[in-house]
């Protein structure tokens, strides 16, 4: 017997945390039975119905790595009709991004049907250390630099990169290229840090999250992850 939360994100239909709002919201029944109370247990036998969808407990998990384009969005469907970011990975499976880019924000997305690991790269608890690379307007006094070092209240909540420095600097066109680490994954947390300082960014590029990189994948290039960088990944959660 196991968590309804656990099975349903076993199941690659969506993360733990919206399994969870969906069991509150009374959107999930198990044996024809509505079922809303966290940590209710269900055996892998129970039919399980989320919006009329019966879940499919037995797919095989699938990982993918994937070198995001500007200009797709991280979602299933979209009611603009703007690109997907799954639409690039060439699967019948029901996948899903672990965590969001935005639009116009390129770099390393992770792609899965695994709604366990996908917690365990979100939650906040495992300390999952991204790597982004800005390019922003103007240039970054020191006191600036130790600003953001020390942490900046951003939404009511302050935010400790793990590191930040200068890669590059374009004195005639007054731009900067600036390497960032946070471990934090809040919608537009790093245009947020710098517009906090000042300055806008221009580019952003998600460089790596925990030892994965997009080195070798050309822009929309993806690879699926081997299996030992998937325990490695699941390794992540904190004891």
């Amino acid at each position: 017997m196991e968590r309804l939360q656990k099975v349903i994100a076993n199941s690659g239909y969506t993360s733990r945390r919206k399994a969870e709002e969906l069991i509150t919201s009374g959107k999930v029944f198990v044996n024809g039975k509505k079922v809303t109370e966290l940590g209710t247990k269900v055996s892998y036998e129970d039919i399980i119905i989320i919006n009329g969808e019966v879940i499919n407990k037995d797919i095989p998990k699938e990982y993918y790595l994937l070198n995001k384009p500007r200009n797709y969005i991280c979602s299933l469907k979209d009611e603009k009709d703007r690109k997907t970011v799954v639409s690039l990975i060439d699967t019948p499976t029901r996948i899903y991004p672990v965590g969001r880019l935005d639009y116009d924000t390129t770099g390393l997305l992770i792609l899965t049907n695994d709604g366990e690991l996908a917690n365990i790269l979100m939650h906040p608890s495992n300390n999952v250390e991204k790597v982004y690379i800005a390019k922003i307007e103007g240039m970054l006094t020191p006191d600036e630099i130790k600003e953001i070092n020390k942490g900046i209240i951003i939404d009511g909540i302050k935010c400790h990169p793990k590191g930040i420095k200068i890669r590059k600097k374009d004195l005639d066109k007054n731009t900067e290229i600036v390497e960032i680490k946070l471990v934090e994954g809040r919608n537009h947390i790093v245009k947020k840090l710098f517009s906090a300082v000042g300055h806008e960014v221009i580019k952003l590029k998600r460089e790596q999250y925990a030892f994965l990189n997009v080195k070798d994948l050309a822009s929309g290039e993806y690879r699926t992850l081997s299996l030992k960088e998937v325990k490695k990944l699941y390794n992540l959660k904190s004891k």
